[in-house]
């Protein structure tokens, strides 16, 4: 049976308080908490600074035995690119993601790419290169420019066992479609919430402030069925932080696929 895991998009904010953790809750005790209600978290601290060995083994104490991680890939292997230094930065972070990878606990890591890049030779040989520098990991790769949804793109992922990122966003020009491609053993699936009026604006909070309704989510069960058939492992991270809507959307989900029997003995 496929493992299928669905948890949130970093798991750190305190607006969360209320609407998910209990008011008088500490911080250094959110992720326990989290893992109390979830398996799964996306780590995103990592693209805004660069991640350690030390870090990571501090968040795998504190989450318990049963959370296995995904984590974003750092600003300068995907967004701010030097072209004379992001081999360096690879491997720095390889360096600290190991520790994941020798414990069990890494689900993937998640290349990450921004609108502005586009699919132009330059970039496509940018990535062949980045997957082959860090090819030891599960790796899984999300475009936000609707240019490389091609053929010949899922086939060099599926060559490079590199995992495709589905995608729920807004329905604008420009923006990739939300596809249930699956090209490595691992399927995976962002849901960033849809709100067309605020995703271009500069306020990236206003961009994921959505809370998606039950029949919003109803559809996705067939589609991860269809998924779990190509896929050894599924994981699944809502994005949509403010306010805890992403862990509400993400219980929503879960008692959804549970009721399926997708989840069995889930929380």
């Amino acid at each position: 049976m496929t493992e299928l895991r669905i948890g949130t998009s970093g798991y750190d904010y305190l607006d969360w308080k209320g609407p998910f953790y209990p008011g008088d809750l500490r911080r250094d005790e959110f992720l326990p908490f989290y893992s109390e209600n979830f398996d799964t978290v996306e780590l995103n601290f990592s693209y805004y600074r660069m991640p350690t060995a030390h870090q990571l083994e501090g968040i795998m104490k504190r989450s318990g035995k049963k959370l296995d991680f995904a984590i974003k890939a750092h600003s300068s292997m995907t967004h701010t690119i030097d072209p004379h230094g992001w081999k360096t930065a690879a491997r720095e972070y390889a360096d600290a993601v190991e520790v994941l990878a020798r414990e069990g606990r890494l689900a993937s890591v998640l290349l990450q790419f921004p609108y502005s890049f586009h699919y132009i030779p330059e970039r496509r040989q940018y990535l062949d290169r980045l997957i082959q520098e860090i090819h030891e990991f599960p790796l899984v790769v999300e475009f936000r420019n609707t240019e490389w949804l091609n053929k010949r793109v899922f086939d060099a992922l599926r060559e490079r066992q590199a995992g495709f990122c589905c995608v729920d966003m807004p329905r604008l020009k420009g923006l990739p479609a939300s596809l249930d491609i699956v090209t490595a053993p691992i399927a995976y699936i962002r849901f960033h919430g849809r709100n067309e009026q605020t995703w271009w604006g500069s306020d990236a909070a206003a961009r994921f402030d959505y809370l998606y309704q039950d029949t919003e989510l109803k559809p996705w069960i067939d589609r991860i069925i269809s998924m779990a058939g190509s896929a050894e492992k599924i994981r699944v991270y809502f994005n949509n932080h403010r306010r805890g809507q992403a862990p509400a959307n993400a219980l929503m989900l879960k008692k959804l696929l549970t009721a399926e029997g997708l989840i069995p003995g889930s929380k």
